[in-house]
């Protein structure tokens, strides 16, 4: 079976990373537009496979619906862009698909973090990037992931009690959208650096920011102990 990508692409002269739009969280970078394209069918594979789709469709098919030029640091991941498929309003089915998809992606992130024998040991040399130095261990990773939900939740007018623990606080933070008024209305905030928000982006952002960091602590835990110690839940 084929599948249509709609892929949207932001990029400046050091980088582009270009989204699956109809495939939530899925990207791709490449120092070229040509190279992080070439990323996107074997990304939109192992997203099949993470998100148990009905049907794995294994031709893929690239349509180019959104380019957005940015001065952020593209090739460290950093983005603003809001795609014009996630301004529109949500319905309750859409909110729910993407809600379930949220959840996993938290609830797979720890079963990866839980396979790493020692979360204090790395391979990875320390460098800088636009955030500060890189995140070298599980440990690091997990408390930068989790953080990101109160920031996220935040940038639409809610406020939570975290937790430590990034399912329980994903779904905490979940229930905080839910009862902010007219939730499903999708309304666009900007945000406190300027960004421009809507509920869909941040569910969006949700899967993609764990999929970026989850990709980086399974390359580690697999270059130290190896494939059969470190789980794979979301099939990189």
């Amino acid at each position: 079976m084929s599948a249509v990508i709609h892929c949207i692409v932001e990029y400046n002269d050091d980088g582009y990373l270009v989204f699956a739009g109809n495939y939530p969280g899925a990207y791709a970078r490449g120092r070229t537009k040509e190279e992080a394209l070439n990323k996107i069918p074997d990304e939109i594979q192992s997203y099949q496979l993470w998100s148990n789709a009905d049907n794995i469709k294994d031709n893929i098919t690239i349509e180019i619906h959104e380019e957005q030029k940015s001065d952020l640091q593209i090739r460290d991941a950093d983005s603003d862009v809001l795609f014009e498929s996630e301004q529109p309003p949500l319905s309750e089915k859409e909110y729910l698909k993407l809600k379930s998809l949220v959840l996993k992606s938290a609830k797979d992130f720890k079963i990866l973090y839980d396979s790493f024998p020692k979360k204090d040991v790395t391979n990875k040399t320390s460098r800088t990037t636009f955030y500060g130095s890189i995140l070298l261990t599980a440990n690091e990773i997990l408390i930068h992931t989790n953080s990101v939900t109160g920031y996220y939740i935040g940038e639409i007018g809610g406020r939570f009690n975290c937790h430590s623990d990034i399912f329980e606080n994903r779904v905490a933070g979940l229930k905080c959208v839910e009862m902010l008024p007219d939730f499903l209305e999708n309304k666009c905030f900007k945000g406190s650096h300027g960004e421009l928000w809507t509920l869909r982006k941040v569910m969006r952002r949700f899967i993609w920011h764990d999929r970026i960091h989850a990709k980086s602590m399974y390359r580690t835990g697999v270059a130290i102990w190896g494939k059969d110690i470190i789980a794979n839940p979301y099939y990189f």
